[in-house]
């Protein structure tokens, strides 16, 4: 309990209506409590904290102007939500955040009434604010009401086209509605593009600074006859050297930018246009990512993601690793091709150092290319640079691929172009929960014609798929890897490329032949000695490859055992149902085969530990090893099968 700060006025709040009665300058002191519990918070349960800490002073503001939940407050990224979810009623559980059975990193409307839309994905606020605008002035009904909607839009998610398509059509319709534009000069990683470039020149002199301030004062001092033309020359003045203009074009009134950790700017703002809006406003408030917590301050990615941490140092808590990730992993061996080849590059999407291409732009700057936010534009820029004459490997984690899907198969996959996709973060992930697992990815590109996909079983095997792709350019090739460590095995030298479509066989034996793909071989392998202790030594096999099969390895595994269960980290639809698909082809069933696929359950699995989600899923060698059994016709000991 050392670390729990003194809060008299955080704990006298129990709902935002509560704020409603405190003064500016006890809002100001309660800020800086929300402020020190969050830091509190995460430092014992991890999470993204960074972002939250740059808008306590908003959220602050936000819920003392407006009425939620009757206002809808959208949040995104929604990571930035954690002193929100103080607020809101949540604060005797924020310390089980991102644990099993305890409160989402993210908004999420099951959660709460002030959750009023999910945003685990970025930009989305502007699109999901309009919808619930449109709703209120058509005769919506919802349990809370439905009074004003609030997009909070900032680490880096204005980037997105999506932001700029939710903007275009709300400037149409003219709808009353609000979008803050939390403006940090930061996504996870260092801003990227144009746009950022833009934000920043709207605040970046001094000297209009200097000017701006003056003219605020000098306009009240001239005599009225001549207050109105001074009004339209600061106007003008603030189109030219500001930039609202962009916001204006699209249909919005633009006000800003403003300091967003000054409650004497924000509450008179907010309060003026709540009272007089009548169509959409856009809001441009600045603020620094990690304010208020110096490690996180001072942090490249303004302390946006950390582990268990010592509050006074802000050192991360992590247990002795006894491997590398997979994400290093890969990383290295991608610099290991590049070093000897110089068409290779890589692109990701505002993840240069989740995907481990931090590494790959220290080396080659002018190789790597973050886009930001934008997994549309890295896939087509990806298939320009393969129709360019380049093998880019375009690097992102599985949840995220789901957002360029459309280019996968329109710009890729049709033209056939060998874009070399790592698929980071497959499978399950742990305390980011739903919305970020990679779970769909097997299903949605080995349904494609003419794409090769594979899954390494371990860090040894992504070192060899890593050199398949680089070799590969015949077409579109995927290899995807988990979040976390491998299994601590000694690594090649250098990759050794795969014959495509070949898997392997790791353990010869008879009745049964347990057939994965990926890494939940090692599961696989521990079910194996259970089955072993049985009397039953079945065989086991790498699949390696989802797209082409291995169909002779297939329909031999077939032929030869009694029952063939698949295994995979993926959704139906995925790698066993292409096995399944072959088998009826050869009429294998017709010979009595007894075939079972085990995949991720039709369920959205909810944080936890990895081992706890892939236990909920059915997918641990406890559970392969009851598969196998119900598959034989085997009663366990203690079952109710006779």
């Amino acid at each position: 309990m050392s670390n729990r700060p003194n809060t008299p006025l955080l704990d006298q709040v129990s709902c935002p209506a509560d704020l409603k009665r405190l003064t500016n300058a006890e809002l100001r002191a309660l800020a800086d409590e929300i402020r020190a519990e969050t830091i509190s918070a995460v430092s014992e349960t991890g999470g993204h904290l960074g972002a939250g800490l740059g808008v306590v002073e908003l959220t602050v503001a936000l819920h003392t102007v407006f009425d939620a939940p009757r206002d809808k407050i959208i949040w995104d990224v929604s990571h930035q939500s954690y002193p929100h979810k103080i607020l809101t009623g949540r604060r005797d559980r924020i310390r089980t955040l991102r644990q099993k059975g305890g409160l989402s990193g993210f908004t999420k409307r099951s959660e709460s009434p002030y959750d009023p839309f999910g945003a685990a994905h970025s930009s989305t606020s502007i699109s999901a604010a309009l919808g619930f605008a449109v709703a209120r002035d058509l005769g919506g009904v919802c349990d809370t009401g439905l009074g004003d909607a609030i997009a909070v839009i900032g680490d880096g998610a204005m980037s997105a086209g999506m932001a700029f398509e939710a903007l275009n059509n709300a400037g149409h319709l003219k709808r009353r509605m609000f979008v803050i534009l939390n403006d940090n000069e930061m996504s996870i990683a260092p801003p990227v593009g144009a746009f950022s470039s833009y934000l920043s020149r709207l605040y970046a002199g001094e000297p209009f600074q200097e000017l701006k301030a003056a003219a605020k004062g000098a306009v009240s001092l001239l005599p009225e006859p001549f207050q109105e033309g001074a009004r339209r020359a600061k106007e003008m003045l603030k189109g030219m050297a500001v930039g609202g203009t962009l916001f204006e074009e699209l249909g919005f009134s633009y006000v800003g930018p403003i300091d967003g950790h000054d409650l004497e700017q924000l509450l008179p703002v907010l309060r003026t246009v709540h009272q007089r809006a009548t169509g959409p406003i856009l809001i441009h408030i600045l603020t620094k990512k990690g304010k208020g917590y110096a490690p996180a301050e001072a942090a490249r990615d303004g302390g946006h993601a950390t582990a268990r941490f010592d509050m006074v140092t802000g050192a991360q808590v992590k247990p002795p690793s006894n491997a590398p990730s997979y994400t290093k992993v890969f990383a290295n061996a991608l610099l290991d091709h590049a070093a000897q080849d110089d068409k290779i590059c890589a692109v990701t999407a505002a993840m240069p150092d989740g995907t481990g291409l931090d590494l790959f732009a220290g080396r080659y700057p002018s190789r790597c290319f973050d886009v930001g936010i934008a997994e549309q534009h890295a896939v087509t820029f990806s298939a320009g640079l393969a129709a360019g004459g380049m093998k880019p490997f375009c690097a992102l984690y599985s949840t995220f691929l789901q957002r360029g899907y459309d280019q996968v198969v329109h710009d890729v996959a049709i033209q056939r172009l060998p874009v070399r996709f790592a698929i980071d973060r497959a499978g399950l992930v742990g305390a980011d929960g739903a919305t970020h697992a990679g779970s769909y990815d097997v299903a949605f590109l080995a349904n494609l014609p003419g794409f090769v996909v594979m899954a390494a079983a371990d860090e040894a095997e992504l070192v060899h798929m890593v050199a398949t792709a680089a070799a590969h350019d015949s077409g579109p090739i995927a290899f995807r890897y988990p979040r976390g460590e491998g299994v601590g095995l000694e690594m090649p030298e250098h990759g050794e490329v795969l014959e495509i479509g070949k898997g392997r066989i790791i353990q010869k034996g008879a009745r049964v032949a347990l057939l994965s793909f990926g890494t939940r071989l090692g599961e696989v392998r521990k079910a194996a000695e259970k089955l072993t202790a049985r009397g039953i030594n079945p065989t086991i096999a790498d699949a390696r490859f989802a797209k082409p099969l291995d169909e002779e390895m297939i329909l031999q595994l077939a032929a030869d055992h009694e029952a063939l269960i698949t295994i995979e980290e993926g959704a139906v639809g995925g790698f066993g149902s292409h096995v399944a698909q072959l088998l009826a082809e050869n009429a294998v069933f017709d010979a009595g085969l007894k075939f079972r696929a085990m995949v991720l359950p039709d369920i959205f699995i909810d944080q936890a530990s990895m081992e706890d989600m892939y236990k909920v899923a059915g997918l641990d060698a406890a559970q392969i090893e009851a598969k196998v059994l119900e598959a034989l016709g085997i009663a366990r000991i203690g079952s109710k099968r006779a």
